[in-house]
């Protein structure tokens, strides 16, 4: 194993005085002397947890750990917050494991001030002592207006280009000017926001959605942890979550509405706490736990709560969550006419199996060899109206997170027409918020994606001229416009596959067949053979092409882009949400809209 002759705090004290005798030498010379402003982090054997530079609530618990990565144990490990020794800052003793991973752990602690906090680690070792310095800030800044309710919309992969293609498709565009904006268009602020977790350039779901929820930066697969390097998924330090704070501190309503499965990524970052989102089994059970228990659960994934007894399953014990939410007083619905008829009070609404089905397949081609026997499924705007109706109930106020999940999966399958209905359910869902917001001026209505995917918008396309394949999108003067109608005027378009369609194309994909034209049926753009991702041949009609992949040949699906995202928002505390904000920032936002305390907690 390489060991470097000087540890990391010497090679930064002697870059620093390096930095320095060069100022000086310039200025004694007369020359001008450039360095950069950005370097790569210097990589230390002691991880701290929370990382450097995230960012509190007052009164948020998080637990705070330190792994010290050595050949051989350290021999001891001191922390100060403050100046103070952690555990008398802290008010508890920590537990301290000496070994080559070499840990201190305090759970479950808060900063009760805001400012500054600075942390000092010294680790022992048997080459000498080692040294981090970490910063915190904690904010208990509030909102001069405060909202009573959040309504956190997320659509997932919904990027700006997804955002348009929904646009034209609902819309339309007459002589260069939109016929019409989205409900999501047309909201008092607007930012741009950054979405990249501590771990890599591109995010997943699961850890944006988690800073979303949390206010801090995670790892790929990881929600409401910071993720170390034990096996266990669920011992990893936890932070507390918006559906927690909002229960704890204020007596709050909460929420989860989601196309998904409801225990798939960005649902369950709302409450859940694993390193590993795949964990959907315990989510399910653990979404029973009334620290983060929601009010109302509506989406898919049944086969997380149904005993491994019952066809579809996928649960490796006998319980039945769904009558253990009965037990705690929730109704069960299971399609929509059950939803419509549900008596008001806590509500759990399984919709499918797995995830929905998307709107096209729901609510217009309704193709029986794709729903199968799940014929009677509500949309967006159904679940979304009756989460609202049955938390406004509650006094103290309620925080609901909706997510048009299938946008994404969509993308992923390389489906921007799916994508695209979905994204237009999601946003009549939002006009139903906003008519709820209306009547009542103290709610705050946020919308925005987690993360991008690579899907652009290059022209139009058709064959009219019966030109095919590339020879058929049409750019620039000859792209002209789309012959989307929406003859009923519900804003969803007639038919899915007009004359003249979007040549829409894709920046990050695997080899894949394409022809430009709408799927009666969903099909995987790529499929795995002998190890490596293929062409799917069912996506092989007469015209199409076929596209060599930019990607692994270990991914048979489109992948996420690392582009930032647009938010909009409108409501008490919107003011927030203006310019380029990091993703965790979003949960400042609504902390700061409600006037969270973490160090409050609310009369039962």
């Amino acid at each position: 194993m390489y060991k470097p002759s000087m540890s990391v705090l010497s090679q930064s004290r002697f870059l620093r005085v390096v930095v320095a005798l060069a100022v000086i030498a310039s200025f004694l010379t007369g020359t001008t002397v450039t360095y950069a402003a950005y370097s790569a982090p210097q990589v230390s054997n002691v991880n701290v947890l929370p990382i450097d530079r995230a960012k509190f609530l007052i009164g948020q618990k998080f637990d705070f750990a330190i792994e010290v990565k050595t050949d051989a144990p350290a021999k001891a490990i001191e922390v100060l917050v403050n100046g103070m020794k952690a555990e008398k800052y802290f008010g508890k003793e920590a537990a301290i494991k000496f070994d080559n991973m070499s840990t201190y752990r305090i759970n479950d602690v808060a900063f009760t001030q805001a400012g500054k906090v600075a942390v000092v680690v010294n680790v022992k070792t048997e080459q000498g002592m080692e040294k981090r310095f970490i910063n915190y800030d904690v904010t208990a800044e509030k909102a001069r207006k405060q909202a009573k309710n959040v309504i956190l919309f997320v659509g997932d992969g919904m990027s700006l280009q997804a955002r348009q293609i929904g646009r034209i498709l609902s819309k339309g565009i007459t002589e260069g000017k939109y016929n019409g904006l989205l409900e999501m268009d047309t909201m008092s602020n607007v930012a741009i926001v950054t979405t990249s977790g501590n771990d890599s350039l591109v995010t997943d779901s699961a850890n944006s959605a988690s800073a979303y929820a949390t206010g801090h930066k995670t790892a790929v697969n990881a929600m409401g942890v910071y993720a170390d390097s034990s096996k266990d998924p669920l011992d990893d330090p936890k932070v507390e979550n918006i559906i927690e704070l909002a229960k704890r501190t204020r007596g709050m309503s909460t929420g989860i509405v989601s196309t998904a499965n409801i225990t798939d990524a960005t649902p369950a970052a709302m409450l859940a706490h694993t390193r590993r989102r795949s964990e959907q089994n315990y989510i399910a059970q653990d979404m029973l736990n009334p620290a983060h228990r929601p009010d109302v659960i509506l989406g898919g994934g049944s086969r997380h709560f149904l005993p491994k007894s019952v066809p579809g399953s996928k649960r490796t014990d006998d319980r039945n969550l769904i009558a253990e939410f009965k037990e705690q007083g929730y109704t069960v619905a299971t399609n929509k006419t059950e939803l419509k008829t549900a008596s008001p009070g806590k509500l759990l609404g399984l919709f499918q199996l797995d995830n929905m089905d998307v709107y096209i397949d729901r609510e217009v081609t309704k193709n029986p060899a794709v729903l199968g026997k799940f014929t009677d499924q509500p949309n967006l705007m159904d679940m979304t109206k009756t989460a609202i109706d049955t938390l406004s109930k509650n006094s103290n106020g309620f925080f609901l997170m909706v997510e048009g999940a299938c946008v994404d999966k969509q993308l992923h399958t390389m489906d921007w027409q799916r994508a695209a209905y979905d994204t237009i359910e999601l946003d009549k869902a939002v006009g139903i918020a906003k008519e709820f917001a209306k009547k009542n001026g103290d709610t705050l209505i946020i919308v925005v994606a987690d993360h991008a995917h690579g899907a652009s918008i290059t022209g139009t396309y058709h064959e009219l001229d019966g030109k095919t394949g590339r020879d058929a999108v049409r750019i620039y003067g000859d792209a002209g416009w789309t012959t989307f109608a929406d003859t009923d005027g519900d804003g969803f378009p007639d038919d899915p596959n007009p004359s003249v369609t979007l040549a829409v194309q894709f920046a990050n994909h695997p080899d894949y067949y394409e022809n430009y034209r709408f799927q009666g049926v969903p099909t995987s753009p790529a499929i795995m053979a002998n190890g490596k991702a293929v062409a799917n041949p069912k996506r092989a009609p007469q015209g199409s092409e076929l596209k060599v992949g930019n990607i692994p040949t270990s991914d048979p699906s489109e992948v996420h882009a690392a582009d930032d995202v647009p938010l909009t928002a409108e409501g008490p505390g919107a003011e927030y949400f203006k310019g380029v904000l990091d993703n965790t920032e979003v949960f400042y936002g609504i902390a700061r809209a409600l006037g969270l305390d973490g160090r409050k907690t609310a009369k039962k």
